[in-house]
Order: structure tokens, then sequence, then C-alpha cells
């Protein structure tokens, strides 16, 4: 584990996004310099199936040279994501199987690759009992640290609630908690899923309560890395909406809190929306930079500020109005839920939801 005091020497950032590994993980390197970035995340291997190609050598030893080359260590701030099928919580002997063999491919791809961090959704519990889930978890994370050497496991926190796992920082620690090898684990925030959870960070005095929390609650030397997102949805919506940096409901000064928070110094901060070269505001990562030091009250924030607000104000009352609308259908079914009616022939149970997911 880094120690705090060593974080906060100097200010530099690590800022990147997450990449293509099109082609080859050696790929996903060049693609990173390309945006300027100086840390990145990528898919080891397809997402959406079970069944991969093993690395191929040379792609190793090009990733490797790409990254001496161009002066990343992939020991902090290159920090894959795990597949979205996985799901280490699930109790069912079959799909425990299946979850974990992924994973461990994983953890022994990135000590192929010099990677040390690796970010994993805790998963959810299928209806099963939370506690036993969370057990399972920490069943098969112990298992696979003691089949690999030196890969730490990121828990990311989520946004979902119900029986996501993750979407509180009390189920982060107690997943933790049962974690046998504790230099092993940490934890990637995700600033989206975090506000969209109920954790607020839009003015500094809600960035300090909410970060104490994290500290007070899990602590700060399992912090290893963010997820850098706004939110197309409002706060405590349990809606996973990733939008650019300063155009949702967390807004400019949310990231102003982030990149000026000398408790994150040093760790590897990936943007997971799409990003180029240029867009019609520059470059996002050299934005953010920018704003280290920066005066929020000044003329140059708050004209960037107000530009950013604008251009997604469509899209936040878009979502915004999709939510209230759930929520009104939901209060009238909690008010209306002692008369029943019988269901016509084809109706189900639900009635689904209106508000998109974010893909």
């Amino acid at each position: 584990m880094v120690p705090l005091a060593a974080r906060t020497v100097g200010h530099k950032l690590f800022i990147g996004a997450h990449v293509s590994a099109a082609g080859g993980v050696q790929n996903a390197v060049l693609n990173s310099t390309h945006i300027g970035a100086n840390a990145f995340a990528l898919f080891l291997k397809s997402q959406r199936k079970w069944a991969n190609p093993d690395l191929l050598a040379d792609h190793c030893t090009s990733f490797h040279d790409h990254c001496g080359k161009h002066t990343y260590d992939q020991g902090k701030h290159v920090v894959p994501h795990g597949s979205y099928l996985v799901n280490l919580a699930h109790t069912d002997k079959a799909r425990t199987e299946q979850a974990y063999t992924s994973y461990l491919n994983d953890l022994k791809r990135c000590e192929r690759l010099g990677i040390k961090l690796y970010n994993i959704h805790p998963g959810n519990t299928v209806s099963n009992d939370r506690q036993e889930a969370i057990r399972h978890l920490a069943k098969n994370l112990n298992a696979a640290h003691k089949e690999t050497k030196s890969v730490i496991t990121l828990l990311e926190n989520m946004a979902a609630g119900g029986n996501v796992l993750g979407s509180t920082f009390q189920d982060l620690a107690d997943i933790i908690t049962l974690v046998e090898d504790k230099s092993r684990i940490g934890v990637c925030i995700d600033t989206c899923h975090a506000f969209a959870g109920g954790y607020d960070l839009r003015t500094p005095e809600a960035w300090k309560k909410t970060m104490d929390e994290f500290g007070e609650t899990v602590g700060f030397e399992y912090l290893r890395a963010f997820h850098v997102n706004d939110s197309k949805a409002p706060l405590t919506s349990h809606r996973d909406l990733h939008a650019n940096i300063g155009t949702g409901f967390l807004g400019l000064r949310a990231f102003w809190n982030l990149v000026n928070e000398p408790r994150v110094v040093g760790l590897p901060l990936v943007l997971e929306t799409p990003i180029t070269v240029r867009d019609d505001e520059g470059n996002i990562i050299k934005m953010l930079e920018k704003m280290v030091g920066m005066d929020v009250e000044g003329e140059e924030f708050q004209e960037m500020e107000e530009r950013l607000a604008k251009k997604g104000r469509k899209e936040r009352e878009r979502i915004g109005e999709q939510i209230e609308r759930k929520r009104e259908k939901d209060e009238k079914k909690a008010k209306g839920g002692g008369k029943k009616r019988k269901k016509g022939k084809g109706e189900s149970d639900s009635e689904g939801s209106e508000v998109e997911q974010d893909g």
C-alpha cells in the first residue's frame, strides 16, 4: 500500500482514459499516447464472451516495450477493467467456476504484462443473502490471490443499490474485512457511481464529507484509482449513466475538487467516456490538468463551467424527467398496493423502467 504522505509530494496528475486494445494489448499503449494520457485502462480480452485466446508472446513483449518507450509505469498507472460477465458473488457452483476461471485468467494476464492493479465490479447477490454473497465473493478473491503473486484487485463502487454489491462504502469495507491478504485488495472510486449512489461531490464541503466518510469506513490506504465520469442522472438516482466531464449533474466543480485533492496525487484517474485528441472543448485531459490551483471564482473557470453545463443541459433535463416520472409511478404503485385488480391476459407483473441504462 502507498503511504498517504508519499502521495502528497508535488502534484503531478496521472490522467488517462479507457482505450481500445483492438489488435492486441500493445495497441492500448499507443492509443493512450495518442490522446496525451499518462495513465490508461483497457480490457485484457473481450468482455462480452467467456472463451478468449491466450495472450500472444510478441504482444506481451511489445506491451512492455511500448510502456518503457512512452514512460508508462504499468505497475501503478495502468488499470484493466474486468469483464462485465463476471459475478464472483454468485453462489451457484457452475456460475462460480465460470466467473472464477475468467477472473483468475485476467490476473495471470496482468502478471505477464507487469500490471499490478485490476478493477472489478463486486457483483450482485442474485436474490441470495447479502452477507453470504459477500463471503462468497471474498472466498473467490482469496483463492485467486493464492494462485497469483502480485496483482491488487480493486473493488469498484457501484450506483444501483438493491442487490448490487459495492453501492455503499460499508459494502466495500465488509468485503475487504474478509480478504486475507490486505496488500492484494483496494478500491477504485467511480465518481458517477458514487454520486448516483448518494455520495455528493459537487462542493468542497460535500467532497470533504464524502471523502472523510470513505476514509473512516474503508480507509484511504485502500484507495488506488478513480474512474472520472460525470453523471447524466441526479444525486441518489441509482442510475449508472456516464456523462462527459462538466456536462452532467456533477458539474465541473466536482472535478476541480478531485484534481485539487492532495489525497489522490499519484493515483490513476481514468476517464470512461469517449475521448479524442480534441473535441469542441479541447483536450479533456489537459483541461483537468489545467484546473489544478485554478480559481473557481475566476473568469476562466466560470466561463468553462457555464459552457460545459449549457452543452449538457438538454440531456440532463431529459434524463431528469425520465427519473421523476419513474419515481411518481413507483409512489402511485406503493400507495395503491392494497387495491390489486385481476391481471388481463398477457399482462406482466412489472411496469418496466423508462430510464435508459448506460451501455
